[in-house]
């Protein structure tokens, strides 16, 4: 019901009055549905929830105190309600219930608001109710249930609402009041919820700000200084190129192309074929066609370094298939388009297929491109677009899919404003900039997650694209907070969804279920937000260092050999939260095996003028300068050993600028050599030039500074008695192995010590024993399997 005029009865009000014969009788109200409300996840804005009631009929009743005596003109009451699928799934709104107002805290002289005492009122959902009152007058507003409805978890009954408004002359006068509740069923803790103020931008879902849009012909587009290379890399023998053999075991065990194009074909009503496995719960079922996206962003990157006859021939019977689904209009998504708010699709699924494609394309699959701008010709002109950002679950997500599209070879200008007027949020943009915190783990707009690096990632695609500077400054203090506040030692993302993560929190245990630390995703998103700035500043070396920690301690760290990805990157236990259930199709896989098709673009940038060295990985990379082709290879057995040596071929002497990356994590100065000679010598966090006529034979040599370093943890899982450490080994993060809860007598005085106590493994590369210790050992957290370990030790010094 949309609205509903109630008016009370004579015989109502009569009895009203036989009951409380001392209230005065209840105005006429209006109710009012203003609409779908947003979610509201953070922890400033969950909703109040009373105590259980093991029956629905237990009164209990929440109060608030204006202050002074107010007008009351409108009751507003807010739904508490979980995420659906086409609407939210309301729990806790009042069956029945009444809304009084009165001068005394006691109510012995109580004024009717609102009265539903009578009968059920109708399940609101996630839809806000508004209550126009009559001119009724009072300090004290009460709202009382006496018949609950059920709890979010069935278990029992309660009363939960987001909030509660009370409007005089157009004002919400309640905002900050002080609240209280009956001693039976009231929660003391949640009652400041009632009364919070309204969020930045409303409560609704609807999101249409066309004043945000600005005109293509004014954009003044910010080019990139180098370039991560789309090709013309091959990988040497390391952990690169064994992780993408690994991943490409994973990708073609995991799932058939029939499998994968099966909701496509479900939706388009052509044939599937019989005896496929049942669709995944969840990651299938609520997200058709996430799982093709996942091999599309998986195998399409991988086929650019190197050619796999099987992984290219599915990618493209994939590309094919939704090729033969899409529809008329252009649309191609494996879900009816006019479900496209259900669970996460609009954001979530849309960006996996949009990704996919564009690998796809530029893998040389010749469909890829024009099946987006078709289906982007429809979705910029969609009649959902108002409500996909806070209508759909975690719709923010779809930004990155869009300004991605923009920078393909058939983006057009719309695809960009269409984001500029749907889901920019300025107060958010100033927020980022001024480096504030509770702008992170306090968005108010759904739950706080790293998911929300994907956002930031479309605001640098909107700097790169207009020029606008506010973008660049919100996500350089979105990056500074993430990197200062929620970024383990190590290099994982140490905020993930369903849970408290204040700044610093750095959790390394579940708190609840869905609630654990370090999501592969987010460190994927980590890599590529860092590598468009690395992209813009290539000398800026804090960016590469990004990079390089989040491959070793999140990319390899999480892969389970060719079998699959796990989820968390898990810092104390047991790894494996799929070791035993691989191959779920989960959001870590999808964006696990994308990472890890992608290896080959990190270690070089390209720029007009020469070539940047940023990672050590041996591979061999080829490019064109002033017209002369120039191969530099780069030979090493790094992290194992720290000798680096890069040898030069061209076909006739260039001209070129070779910059090496000198790594934040150096223990000293580094020098290198060209033919032998010391030629330059660079310090921690920098890259040195070397401007040359460069010829065949050319030999670059250089040892890197690598040493041990320790950092003390400070964040609140304490061990007792002790402080916990973690200990590297360059950008390797290193786990002790043999126990989850081990504490480490140090023989110095010292924590710091505890690095000379380390004795070398001679048959097992950086594999460290402990002298005075030898129940355990060190070893690279990339490489830890099915062991006990921490990455976080405690340390106690004699």
């Amino acid at each position: 019901m949309d609205r509903r005029v109630f008016v009370k009865s004579g015989a109502a009000l009569a009895a009203w009055g036989t009951v409380h014969p001392q209230a005065a009788l209840a105005a006429d109200a209006t109710q009012k549905n203003l609409g779908q409300m947003a979610w509201a996840a953070g922890t400033w804005y969950r909703p109040y929830v009373s105590k259980l009631s093991h029956t629905a009929d237990a009164p209990t009743w929440v109060q608030i105190d204006l202050g002074v005596r107010q007008q009351t003109d409108t009751i507003r009451i807010y739904p508490a309600f979980g995420l659906g699928d086409l609407r939210g799934t309301g729990y806790g709104f009042p069956a029945r219930f009444r809304v009084e107002a009165a001068d005394d805290p006691e109510f012995a002289h109580p004024r009717v608001l609102v009265d539903f005492a009578q009968n059920d009122f109708a399940e609101p959902y996630d839809e806000i109710r508004e209550f126009s009152v009559d001119g009724a007058a009072g300090r004290f507003v009460r709202l009382t249930a006496l018949k609950l409805r059920k709890s979010q978890d069935g278990a029992g009954y309660q009363l939960a609402l987001n909030k509660l408004g009370i409007l005089s002359g157009g004002r919400d006068v309640a905002v900050r009041c002080a609240v209280t509740a009956d001693a039976h069923l009231g929660n003391p803790k949640d009652l400041a919820q009632l009364t919070r103020p309204e969020r930045p931008m409303g409560e609704g879902v609807v999101t249409d700000n066309p004043a945000n849009v600005t005109a293509a012909m004014g954009w003044k587009r910010v080019p990139d200084r180098a370039i991560a290379p789309l090709g013309g890399v091959t990988l040497g023998e390391g952990p690169f190129k064994r992780a993408m053999e690994d991943n490409i075991t994973y990708l073609l065990g995991s799932y058939s192309v029939d499998e994968m194009l099966r909701p496509f074909r479900e939706r388009a009503g052509k044939p599937v074929r019989a005896g496929l496995r049942p669709p995944i719960h969840f990651w299938d079922t609520s997200l058709p066609g996430s799982s093709a996206g996942r091999f599309l962003m998986g195998a399409a990157n991988t086929l650019r370094w190197m050619e796999h006859p099987r992984l290219r021939e599915a990618m493209n019977e994939i590309v094919d298939g939704i090729d033969e689904c899409k529809q008329a209009n252009g649309y191609i998504m494996a879900y009816p388009e006019e479900l496209m708010l259900c669970s996460e699709r609009g954001g979530y699924t849309r960006a996996w297929v949009t990704h996919g494609l564009i690998e796809a394309g530029i893998s040389g699959n010749p469909k890829a491109f024009t099946l987006l701008r078709g289906f982007y010709d429809w979705f910029d002109r969609c009649p959902q677009l108002p409500k996909l950002m806070r209508g759909g679950a975690q719709g923010v997500q779809g930004m990155i899919a869009n300004t991605r599209m923009y920078f393909t070879p058939v983006g057009k200008p719309e695809d960009l404003q269409v984001i500029q007027r749907y889901y920019q949020e300025n107060y958010w943009l100033e927020g980022l900039a001024k480096r504030d915190v509770d702008m992170v783990w306090q968005y108010p707009y759904d739950r706080p997650h790293n998911y929300l690096i994907t956002d930031f990632e479309a605001y640098l695609d909107l700097y790169r694209a207009t020029g606008e500077k506010r973008y660049k400054d919100a996500v350089d203090g979105a990056w500074q907070l993430y990197h200062d506040n929620w970024e383990h030692v190590g290099g994982s993302i140490a905020i993930t969804e369903m849970g408290e993560f204040p700044p610093k929190s750095y959790r390394l245990e579940a708190q609840a279920p869905f609630c654990e630390t370090g999501e592969t995703c987010g460190s994927v998103f980590w890599v590529k937000l860092n590598q468009r700035l690395l992209n813009m500043e290539p000398e800026a070396e804090r960016f590469a260092a990004e990079i390089e920690k989040s491959i070793y301690n999140v990319g390899l760290a999480n892969q389970v050999r060719g079998k699959g990805i796990n989820y968390h990157t898990r810092l104390s236990g047991m790894k494996g939260d799929l070791l035993e259930t691989l191959c779920t199709n989960s959001c870590c896989e999808g964006q696990g095996t994308r990472l890890l098709g992608s290896l080959a673009e990190y270690i070089f940038s390209v720029a007009e003028d020469g070539v940047f060295v940023n990672l050590f990985e041996p591979s061999e990379v080829k490019w064109q300068q002033n017209g002369a082709a120039i191969t530099a290879k780069l030979v090493s057995h790094f992290p194992e050993k720290p000798e680096v040596k890069i040898e030069v071929t061209c076909a006739a002497p260039a001209e070129a600028k070779v910059r090496i990356r000198v790594p934040q994590w150096a223990s000293g100065p580094m020098a290198i050599a060209v033919n032998g000679e010391q030629t330059a010598t660079g310090k921690p966090g920098s890259y040195v030039t070397l401007a040359r006529t460069w010829k065949t034979g050319d030999v670059i040599d250089f040892r890197l500074p690598i040493g041990f370093r320790m950092t003390k943890y400070v964040g609140l899982d304490r061990m007792e008695g002790c402080e916990r450490y973690a200990l590297e080994y360059g950008p390797v993060l290193m786990a002790l192995v043999g126990s989850d809860s081990a504490r480490l007598r140090v023989a110095g005085g010292q924590p710091e010590d505890l690095i000379h106590q380390l004795k070398k493994d001679e048959f097992h590369p950086l594999h460290f024993a402990l002298t005075g210790n030898s129940r355990w050992r060190f070893m690279p957290y990339w490489k830890v399997l099915t062991e006990p370990f921490t990455c976080f030790p405690g340390v106690i010094t004699a």
